[in-house]
This record gives C-alpha cells, structure tokens and sequence, in this order.
C-alpha cells in the first residue's frame, strides 16, 4: 500500500512533499579529522568530511557521548551537501536522527533501498515520532493546528532565510 510522504518544516509550517525531498542532496562521506569544538555551547567535535568527488566539508557533530575523536575518523556519515552553511544546523539534527534513530548510519548499497528507508524513516519521524520540542506532539499534527505553540531553535532573534528547494 502506497502512502503518500510529506516532510514537514516545523519551524515554517509549511508541508514538503516527497519529490521536493528528492533534490535534497544526501551523500556518504568519510570522517577525516575531527577535534573538540570548545566555542560552542553543547559538547561537539569539528570535523572535516571527505565526499569524494563533491569535496572536503567542515561540520560539527554532537556525538561526544558516543565516540572520542581518534574512533570517529573513518567513520562514515550521511550529510546533506546542498544546504546554506546558516541552515546546516537544522540538516544536521534531522541527520543526527535519521542515522541513529532508523539504523541509517550503516551503508546502504542501493539507491532504491536507501529511498525507500529514507521515506518510512520520514513518515515515522512526522506521523509517529513525538518531539519534546512541539510538546510531545508529532509534526503532522502540529502542521495541521497552527494554535499550537512549540519551542524554537533560533537564538538572539536572527532572521533565517527561507530555505528553497
């Protein structure tokens, strides 16, 4: 049974569908350094990820939890390559639970697969998944109700820039 597949940008209240998802640019890469990243407020590392043929790309990774930064280098992770470096933070976290949440972290062999993990992992995450910051609400939910108040990411006030896909 096919279910159609919405993204939904919380912070906007505006539904993405499946196929602008799709030029959402999401590639393996290789962890190459990464250090602490003592200017920022929760514990992270700064690493440098090689994509191969798309480039280096400096990131930061809130996983110190998890690994110390000699057991990171290798690893390989799944990033969105096509963002603004002003919204990466949002990618990052939607990553951080795509990877960790829904065994996505693992490499995957094929394109269709990986769409097809990627797609119930989406509609699991907006039609399933309670977030604490919407107050334990699902996305779906609270992008139907726009009364409904939920706790915003954006510090000192800074207007982002919509992003456009």
């Amino acid at each position: 049974m096919y279910l159609k597949q919405y993204i939904y940008g919380v912070f906007k209240r505006k539904k993405l569908e499946w196929n602008e998802f799709m030029k959402v640019e999401m590639r393996v890469g290789t962890i190459i350094s990464a250090e602490e990243f003592k200017e920022v407020r929760n514990p992270a590392y700064k690493t440098v990820v090689d994509f191969g043929e798309f480039g280096q790309r400096k990131t930061s990774a809130q996983i110190t939890e998890l690994y110390n930064t000699k057991e990171i280098i290798g690893k390989q992770v799944i990033a969105v390559i096509n963002f603004p470096p002003k919204q990466i933070a949002i990618a990052e976290r939607i990553n951080r639970t795509l990877n960790y949440e829904y065994e996505l972290r693992n490499c995957i062999k094929n394109t269709d697969i990986a769409q097809q993990i990627t797609k119930q992992a989406v509609s699991i995450y907006n039609n399933l998944r309670a977030h604490f910051s919407l107050g334990l609400r699902k996305p779906a939910e609270v992008h139907l109700n726009p009364n409904i108040k939920y706790k915003s990411y954006r510090r000192n006030n800074v207007n982002l820039t919509e992003l456009l896909i």
